[in-house]
């Protein structure tokens, strides 16, 4: 078995962005992505730090839009007001959201052409449909992972474990736009390991720590864990159980050095994408 390197993944992702921000800069257009935070989440925080962080490196600007004890109006119109600013290519909404607030409620007021998390349902729909679009980073940081380690996904059985509209449907939509053949399990699914050990490519996002272990898992198989489970001393556990699944998988991604870094170069690259996109559509 071998682990899949998100952090060298992201590593490479990085240099891509910085280079295109350069060029975009050299243009007169400056990359910028809007962070709306409407919580005091510690964990949050840090998330939204580490994004600041990585985009100054990358070149980009990024704006963070604290919102204090925010109704589902204020939210709105925040959002509403950064997808009509000619100088924001990208916007995000973190989680959580105040009690009574969904992201599906909310994520409908981010512009398609600056939504780079996928948090509106359109983005969702065009996904669906086989149409440009920005995919939720996180659905998007699998499919880069399983294309930079060259896997023919094409013909190959893929089973996704959970079915989110964050992670497991978009991973689910991007993996049969590259003609794999797609299950999508989920808490009713009926001899979920037997399912599971059909699959040349696995993907755990079901949000249960440890839950895929030995049982779940053909050997050989690549298994894309997405899980971030914290656990009493700080860290950090996926839904995968890495002790047993290690020996049996072909590709293992860990938790942490995984999906996450990939994730967090992805909402950049997206926010790049969507600004070189306003020298055609304004």
């Amino acid at each position: 078995m071998s682990d899949i390197d998100g952090r060298a993944v992201a590593a490479a992702l990085r240099a891509e962005v910085a280079a295109d921000a350069a060029r975009l800069r050299e243009e007169g257009i400056v990359p910028t992505l809007a962070v709306v935070v409407p919580t005091d989440d510690e964990g949050t925080a840090w998330y939204v730090r580490s994004i600041r962080k990585a985009a100054e490196k990358e070149g980009i600007d990024c704006r963070v839009e604290h919102l204090k004890d925010p109704g589902k109006d204020e939210i709105i119109a925040k959002l509403q007001a950064l997808s009509a600013d000619p100088a924001v290519h990208g916007v995000i909404c973190q989680t959580p959201l105040p009690e009574g607030v969904t992201l599906s409620q909310v994520g409908g007021y981010i512009s398609p052409y600056k939504d780079v998390d996928g948090a509106n349902s359109e983005s969702l729909g065009r996904l669906a449909a086989g149409l440009r679009t920005f995919a939720p980073a996180t659905a998007a940081a699998v499919l880069e992972l399983l294309k930079r380690e060259d896997l023919v996904l094409e013909g190959a059985k893929a089973v996704v474990v959970g079915r989110s509209t964050v992670v497991g449907k978009p991973a689910a939509l991007l993996l049969l736009n590259e003609s794999a053949t797609v299950t999508v399990c989920h808490s009713r699914t009926k001899d979920l390991a037997a399912v599971c050990r059909e699959a040349d490519v696995l993907v755990a996002a079901v949000g249960r720590a440890g839950m895929i272990n030995a049982d779940f898992v053909k050997p050989g198989a690549t298994v894309i864990d997405v899980g971030t489970n914290p656990t009493a001393d700080g860290g950090l556990v996926g839904d995968v159980d890495y002790a047993s699944v290690a020996p049996i998988a072909g590709r293992l991604t860990p938790v942490p050095r995984g999906v996450g870094p990939v994730t967090t170069a992805l909402l950049l690259r997206h926010t790049v994408i969507a600004a070189e996109l306003t020298k055609t559509h304004g």
